[in-house]
């Protein structure tokens, strides 16, 4: 553990017994039926050179691959997400504001940025959601495709703490869905916003347990 590590570790403790005297101690803990919400793990958050490209991918990968190892040895479903825009240039496009704040024009409808990094290649019989904005559920159907399915747990994975995965959470208990979030499988770009967020994210939305519970849970 490195100096930033051990400083937040002991800021969260201090900040945690805070919440807990204010009865912030509660768990959604699992439902009857998980899937598993692989956010925004495309080339250009995963690969080298983009505006977007996020720190510790050679874990985080991994981490993901074991739950979809899991996930499909199960049959349970699996849905993977990217953001993208098909018109980019111009003054009308489907950015909307955001470009005001962020290079989103990179990330372009069938580029090679907004495609699935290889190494979480989906499957047959998945899903690959395109959303306009920071949360998987903001202006898609996923809402209503994972009720279809009986689905009332989300394992949300992926990129960034602090944008599409918090935002993801955030709107899945709102959806009425019990979030859970896998420690290992979250990445950002700037050192802190992962331990950060989740704490934040624990505290708040949703339960963030180690990437081991989470594997014996599902297997079981």
């Amino acid at each position: 553990m490195d100096e930033l590590d051990t400083i937040l570790a002991k800021t969260f403790d201090l900040d945690t017994e805070v919440y807990h005297r204010r009865g912030f101690k509660r768990r959604v803990g699992y439902g009857a039926k998980p899937a598993l919400l692989v956010i925004d793990m495309a080339n250009g958050w995963t690969q080298p050179g983009s505006p977007f490209a996020c720190d510790g991918m050679n874990s985080v990968i991994p981490a993901i691959r074991e739950l979809l190892d899991v996930f499909r040895d199960k049959k349970l479903p699996v849905v993977f997400t990217s953001t993208a825009y098909d018109v980019t240039e111009g003054p009308n496009t489907d950015m909307g504001l955001w470009h005001l704040k962020v290079p989103i024009e990179t990330m372009k409808t069938g580029s090679w940025e907004a495609e699935i990094d290889s190494r979480l290649q989906p499957a047959d019989g998945e899903f690959v959601l395109i959303k306009k904005r920071a949360s998987a559920f903001h202006g898609t159907h996923l809402s209503s495709m994972l009720k279809a399915m009986g689905v009332d747990t989300v394992i949300a994975t992926g990129v960034t703490a602090s944008c599409c995965v918090r935002h993801s959470v955030e709107d899945a208990i709102a959806e009425g869905f019990r979030p859970i979030v896998p420690r290992e499988c979250v990445g950002d770009r700037v050192a802190g916003v992962v331990a950060w967020n989740l704490f934040d994210i624990d505290a708040k939305f949703g339960d963030v347990e180690p990437l081991a519970d989470v594997l014996a849970q599902i297997k079981a």
